[in-house]
């Protein structure tokens, strides 16, 4: 079949209609904890389920039936994974409409795009409320979205040259650039593996602190997709140390990059140590953990342990952007919640679940920069940028250098929306970048002990776009924005 059109629509609506299927099913998965529980939400799960299911089938097998060509273009690429994801979220959202958790759609959308992005910022205002069988849907959101984003990482941002992606593949066990296609299924499969093992593992050490079941697997589902929902109200501020230490190790191995995650478990830590960026992750969380640590412990009567727990806790919480709260960072000293909120810039490493802007970008752009002097003494020597000890290709450093530009760039204008919009100015600098951040709570009025429920409705569907923007690494969704994306040439 020859292809026409700017787009191979028919190959498009097949696989949205694949995803759109396999969301219903996964609320399916749900109904056990609605039926054992009893709160009623089953009818909710199972209409939201069977619409999902339906209108996804339709789809694929209509385009099935049409027939489409089998070739696959960047462009497809760039749409298919904006509008999945939208998509992914829009059905996503009846289980909290038919249930009237959410009666408004903005709520609604808000809530589950915050799960598929594994942001975390949630409109929920008592969240032990809720019927069990939707919390687990709203936990299950976000471990699809962290296992969504690893396939993106291996198989489709470096194939649409997202900058800092094409490093993971480099490293990805099994993928060589000579031979990425062949080796992406049997790559992913593997990180599936790893993901999937180490959400098993921490359920299971949940539990042996104390936690039931249902928790422990809300928990564990969140944790590795560094999404951070809980099923209690206060997160994790009144768990047992023991817990909390749990959540501290998986959070700290969610926010790696999972090519070293699968590296441990084939105890290869020469490999691991040898990671530059690994370093730098480790180097930055323990500076910043003590910094804030000393600083609690001088200012408080905390103690020692529970001041550093304490900091260790939300340092890592927020640099991997999962989002779970232990204390309220904001009233800390201005200067220890100043480096959380510098932290809300950073990101974990690229190749993980985290999001934000990734450590392996900052690294690229220091290194960029201070070498930049170098050229101004030597404006005719060829200096490349070193990562790992090899030279990276110029068009990665200037995809980071811009990448890094169009971020803070966006959390200006956010900044600016929120604020036409009503929102006051320290609440608009927190949502913005938590949003943006993919994190979950901020500063201002949507800090670690509220949420964005007050906020209006425009300000939570900027939010959501943001939150898709963040997660989708910016350029998949701006570049469709662009006048020269629709163009035939």
């Amino acid at each position: 079949m020859q292809r026409k059109g700017l787009f191979n629509i028919w190959l498009i609506c097949r696989i949205l209609g694949i995803l759109i299927l396999l969301n219903g099913v996964f609320m399916l998965f749900c109904l056990p904890f609605a039926f054992y529980f009893g709160d009623g939400d089953w009818e909710a799960l199972v209409k939201a389920g069977a619409i999902t299911i339906f209108s996804g089938g339709i789809a694929s097998l209509y385009a099935r039936k049409v027939g489409y060509s089998q070739e696959f273009r960047k462009k497809d690429g760039y749409i298919i994974v904006s509008l999945g994801w939208a998509l992914m979220a829009f059905f996503g959202s009846l289980p909290y409409l038919f249930s009237e958790i959410n009666p408004s759609f903005a709520d609604a959308y808000f809530e589950t795009i915050s799960g598929f992005s594994t942001t975390g910022a949630s409109i929920l205002n008592d969240i032990e409320s809720v019927g069990k069988g939707i919390l687990f849907w709203r936990s299950l959101t976000q471990w699809i979205g962290g296992m969504g984003i690893i396939v993106l990482a291996v198989a489709v941002l470096p194939f649409l040259g997202i900058g800092g992606m094409q490093l993971f593949v480099a490293e990805a066990p099994g993928i060589t650039p000579d031979k990425l296609q062949p080796r992406i299924k049997e790559t992913a499969r593997r990180l599936w593996w790893v993901y999937a093992g180490l959400t098993g593992v921490e359920t299971i050490l949940l539990m042996t602190g104390g936690m039931s079941f249902y928790n422990a697997l809300n928990h564990a589902l969140t944790t590795m997709a560094t999404g951070g929902f809980s099923t209690f109200n206060d997160s994790a501020a009144s768990f047992s140390p023991y817990i909390q230490y749990i959540l501290i190790i998986f959070m700290l191995l969610a926010g790696t990059n999972f090519t070293l995650n699968y590296f441990l478990f084939k105890r290869m830590f020469k490999a691991i140590w040898n990671n530059e960026e690994y370093k730098y992750y480790i180097y930055v969380i323990a500076l910043a953990t003590f910094a804030i640590g000393v600083t609690i412990v001088m200012t408080t009567d905390l103690g020692v342990e529970k001041s550093f727990r304490d900091a260790l806790f939300q340092v890592i919480s927020i640099i991997t952007t999962t989002g779970f709260v232990s204390a309220d960072y904001t009233a800390w000293t201005p200067f220890a919640t100043m480096i959380i909120f510098v932290l809300m810039f950073s990101g974990g490493m690229a190749g993980s679940t985290a999001g934000g802007v990734k450590i392996v970008r900052h690294i690229i752009l220091f290194k960029n920069s201070f070498l930049e002097l170098k050229r101004q003494l030597h404006p005719t020597a060829i200096i490349p940028v070193r990562f790992n000890g090899k030279a990276i290709k110029g068009s990665i450093t200037f995809n980071v250098l811009a990448f890094i530009m169009a971020y803070f760039l966006i959390f200006g204008i956010g900044i600016l929306v929120m604020s036409a919009i009503g929102v006051d100015l320290m609440t608009s600098i927190g949502a913005v970048a938590t949003s943006l951040g993919n994190i979950g709570p901020g500063i201002g009025t949507v800090g670690p002990v509220d949420n964005f429920a007050h906020l209006p409705d425009l300000a939570k569907w900027v939010l959501s776009f943001l939150m898709l923007l963040g997660r989708l690494e910016l350029f998949t969704v701006m570049i469709i924005f662009t006048p020269y994306f629709w163009s035939r040439f």
